[in-house]
């Protein structure tokens, strides 16, 4: 339930929608590894929902800095705008805040991945990333779409800290 007003469908639209920036991300970072192959064959239900993200990913990986750019837009146009509902400036945060951790996380990857005989703690740690973002990232969506605020322990805390 929201607790700083009612929302609206369409402020339920919008904040499901800033769960894509992770989405992305972390797709993006199945790619680079080269683990895409083995989550799906281990998930084969993720190929469906993922699948149609693929154009969104290449475009975005395309463009040099895009991400910092999308990152800078929404930070500053979105979580620091205040005619922007609460609801939505809260989860564009935590969408925010989940690909700065999943971004901390895959530079432990890119370190680890170039360093003979390190492929399978590699992949078991891209794909526990993975899960991790997209579990979260479901959870999140789903939530939004209920109107509901996702608490997500200690990330949550952390975006009540930055949204007023």
């Amino acid at each position: 339930m929201a607790w700083r007003g009612s929302t609206s469908v369409w402020d339920r639209i919008f904040a499901s929608l800033a769960y894509l920036l992770p989405l992305v991300d972390v797709v993006g970072l199945l790619l680079r590894v080269g683990l895409q192959n083995t989550i799906f064959g281990e998930f084969p239900a993720l190929r469906v929902v993922l699948v149609p993200l693929l154009p969104l990913v290449q475009i975005y990986f395309g463009i040099p800095f895009i991400g910092l750019i999308v990152f800078f837009v929404l930070f500053l146009l979105v979580v620091r705008n205040e005619r922007v509902s609460h609801f939505i400036r809260f989860n564009t945060m935590q969408a925010i805040l989940i690909t700065i951790a999943l971004f901390l996380c895959s530079i432990l990857v890119q370190i680890l991945a170039p360093v003979p005989g390190t492929t399978f703690a590699v992949a078991t740690i891209a794909n526990t990333i993975f899960l991790g973002v997209f579990i979260a990232a479901a959870y999140a969506v789903v939530q939004s779409l209920l109107g509901r605020y996702a608490e997500i322990p200690a990330l949550s805390d952390a975006v009540y800290m930055q949204v007023r």
